[in-house]
C-alpha cells in the first residue's frame, strides 16, 4: 500500500496539509515526498512493492505534469513495452511510471483500458487540470472534500481529510474527476450479456478466470503472503498460489491464520488445509482482552462505524499486526469479494433470480465501504499491501454476467457453482471445499463478538442507551454495540458518518432475513456453518 494526497496550495495551509498527511505514514514508511507543482501540492507516502530501487518513487514528473498513484498494474510490462516503441523512456520497474505517459496518449481514455487496483491523482500543467480516478471495484482508497476555498482536495485515507473539509466522501469507484466533474468509466454491475451456457462451461470459466486473477497477484519484488481463514474462498486462493509456487519449483507459500483463544473455528479448518497444501503455516491467537483493549484502534483506523466491518476486522488487524511485526512479508492476498458474487447465507432467501442479481449489484456497488474497506485498512495500517483475486475485472465482469438463475442456492450448497468449479483436479479436501460458510466474524471464535457485546451491555444502562443514541439522526445506533462503535467514530471522525451508507445487514425485505443482528449466525439455515 502506499498513501497519496493532493490539494491546492490555496485550501490549506502548508501545516495542515503535512499533518493531515502524517496521519497515514504507514501506509507506506519506506519514503515520503512531497511537491509543488502550479498551485498543486503534491504528497506520497511508498511502500515499495515493484520496482524496489529510489527510482520508483513517487511522484513521477514527466512533461510538466505530476502523478501519484497507489495501486497495482497488472500487465504493465507488456503497456511499457508499447509504450517503449512510441518514444517513451522509463527510469525505473515500477509499473505506474507508465501512467503519465499512458495519460499523454489517450488522455480519460486511459482509465477503461487499465487491469488494475488503482487510486491516482494527476495534475497536468499543459491545462493546469486536476484529475483522479479509482478502480472500478474501490479496492484501492480514495476520499476527497472541498477546502475553504471551494477548491477540491484528496486523500487516501478520510482521516487525511479531519479537519480540512467539512464533509469528506469516499471518491466513487468506477469514475474519473476532471474540471469539476466525476464520470463514470466503468460500471461493474452492468451486464452486457447473460451468459446461459451449461454448468460445465460455466465452472469451467470461473475455475479458469479465478486461476487467471490468482497467478497475476503472484508477481511482486517484495514477499507474498496468504490469510487463510479455512473457508472456501481463502482456502482456494491459496490452493491456486499453491499449485502456481509448486510448478514455478518456488518455496511453500506461507499462510496465516488467527483465532480467538480457545473457540477458533477457523483455527482448526486452516490448519486443514495447510497441511493439504503444504504451506508454511502460522497460528495466531488473540484473546478477549486484546480484543477489547484493540477496539477502538481498529475503529479509528476503518473509519466506519458499521457492525459487521468492526467485528470481522478485530481478528484481521491482529493477525495483519503480527505478520508485520515477525516477518519480512509485503503483500498478502485474502478471499474478499466472493460471498458478493457468488451470495451470502442470507441470499439463500432470495425470491427470485431477479431479486438475487439486483442484491449482488448493490453489494458490489457498496463493497468499498465493507469488506475492501476493512481488508485495505487492516492490512495497510500495519505497512502491507492487500490483493485481492476475487476482485480481478475480468472474473467479476464474468461472474456477474453469469445466469443469477445458476447462482442462486437451488443445490443445497450455498456457493455451489464456485465449489463445482474445483470439484476435480485435487485442488482442496472435501472437507474444506463443500463445508458450509462460517460468518467470519462468528469464525475466529463465537466468544469475540459475544465478548464485545458483554462490554458494550455493560458501559450503557437501557434508559442511556435510549438517550444517546436520539443523538444521531443518520443511521441512528440500534443496539448498544453499535452505539459503542458509533461514539468512537465520532471522536475520530466527527460529524462525518454520512461516509458509510448503511448498516452492512441482511436484506429486510426478504422473508427469514428481517433480523436485528448483521451476524449469519442468526439466520434459520446457518445450521452447522458454525462447527
Amino acid at each position: 500500500m502506499c498513501s497519496i494526497m493532493t490539494a491546492c496550495r490555496s485550501s490549506v495551509s502548508e501545516d495542515e496539509f503535512l499533518k493531515g498527511f502524517e496521519q497515514t505514514k504507514s501506509r507506506g514508511p519506506d519514503d515520503s515526498r512531497v511537491i509543488e507543482i502550479g498551485d498543486v501540492v503534491m504528497a506520497f507516502h511508498r511502500l515499495a512493492i515493484m520496482g524496489l530501487t529510489p527510482a520508483g518513487m513517487q511522484p513521477f514528473v514527466r512533461g510538466g505534469c505530476a502523478l501519484v498513484c497507489n495501486g497495482e498494474i497488472y500487465g504493465f510490462r507488456a503497456l511499457k513495452k508499447e509504450l517503449a516503441e512510441k518514444g517513451y523512456s522509463f527510469e525505473s520497474d515500477s509499473d505506474c511510471e507508465i501512467l503519465l505517459p499512458l495519460w499523454f496518449e489517450h488522455g480519460v481514455g486511459m482509465f477503461p483500458l487499465l487491469d488494475a487496483e488503482f487510486a491516482l491523482i494527476l495534475y497536468d500543467g499543459r491545462t493546469n487540470s486536476l484529475v483522479a480516478a479509482r478502480d472500478p471495484i474501490g479496492i484501492r482508497p480514495l476520499y476527497y472534500g472541498y477546502g475553504r476555498d471551494g477548491k477540491i482536495l484528496f486523500a487516501s485515507e478520510a482521516k487525511n481529510l479531519v479537519g480540512l473539509t467539512e464533509e469528506i466522501r469516499p471518491f466513487p469507484p468506477g469514475h474519473y474527476y476532471k474540471d469539476g466533474s466525476f464520470v463514470r468509466y466503468r460500471d461493474m454491475t452492468a451486464v452486457k450479456s447473460v451468459h446461459h451456457g451449461s454448468l460445465d462451461e460455466i465452472c469451467t470459466a470461473i475455475r479458469e478466470k479465478l486461476v487467471a486473477g490468482v497467478e497475476k497477484r503472484l508477481v511482486s519484488d517484495a514477499k507474498v503472503g496468504f490469510l487463510l481463514s479455512g473457508g472456501l474462498d481463502s482456502s482456494l486462493v491459496c490452493a491456486i498460489a499453491a499449485r502456481a509456487s509448486d510448478e514455478h519449483g518456488h518455496k511453500p507459500i506461507r499462510t496465516f491464520a488467527i483465532g480467538m483463544e480457545g473457540d477458533a473455528i477457523d483455527l482448526k479448518y486452516a490448519r486443514q488445509a495447510a497441511d493439504f497444501l503444504g504451506s508454511e503455516h502460522t497460528e495466531v491467537t488473540m484473546t478477549r482482552e486484546e480484543v477489547l483493549a484493540s477496539l477502538e484502534d481498529v475503529v479509528a483506523l476503518l473509519g466506519t462505524w458499521d457492525i459487521t466491518t468492526i467485528r470481522a476486522s478485530m481478528g484481521m488487524y491482529l493477525v495483519c499486526k503480527a505478520i508485520h511485526e515477525t516477518t519480512d512479508i509485503r503483500v498478502l492476498l485474502t478471499g474478499e469479494i466472493s460471498d458478493e458474487l457468488f451470495g451470502y447465507k442470507y441470499t439463500d432467501f432470495a425470491p427470485s433470480p431477479e431479486a438475487f442479481q439486483k442484491e449482488a449489484e448493490k453489494r458490489i456497488r457498496e463493497l468499498h465501504a465493507y469488506d475492501v474497506l476493512r481488508a485495505d485498512r487492516c492490512i495497510s495500517v500495519n505497512s502491507l499491501e492487500a490483493r485481492v483475486p476475487f476482485g480481478d475485472l475480468d472474473f467479476v465482469e464474468y461472474v456477474m454476467s453469469v445466469d443469477p438463475a445458476l447462482k442462486m442456492n437451488k443445490y443445497g450448497k450455498g456457493k455451489y457453482l464456485l465449489r463445482r468449479a474445483f470439484a476435480e483436479g485435487n485442488w482442496l479436501p472435501d472437507g474444506i471445499l463443500w463445508r458450509e460458510k462460517a460468518a467470519f466474524s462468528d469464525a475466529v471464535g463465537h466468544s469475540m463478538v459475544d465478548d464485545l457485546k458483554e462490554y458494550a451491555e455493560s458501559l450503557y444502562t437501557d434508559a442511556e442507551f435510549e438517550e444517546k443514541r436520539q443523538a444521531y439522526e443518520y443511521c441512528p445506533p440500534f443496539t448498544k454495540e453499535s452505539l459503542l462503535y458509533r461514539e468512537l467514530f465520532e471522536k475520530h471522525y466527527p460529524g462525518q458518518a454520512g461516509m458509510i451508507p448503511d448498516y452492512w445487514m441482511p436484506n429486510k425485505t426478504w422473508r427469514g432475513c428481517d433480523v436485528n443482528d448483521p451476524s449469519a449466525r442468526v439466520l434459520s439455515n446457518y445450521g452447522a456453518s458454525g462447527t
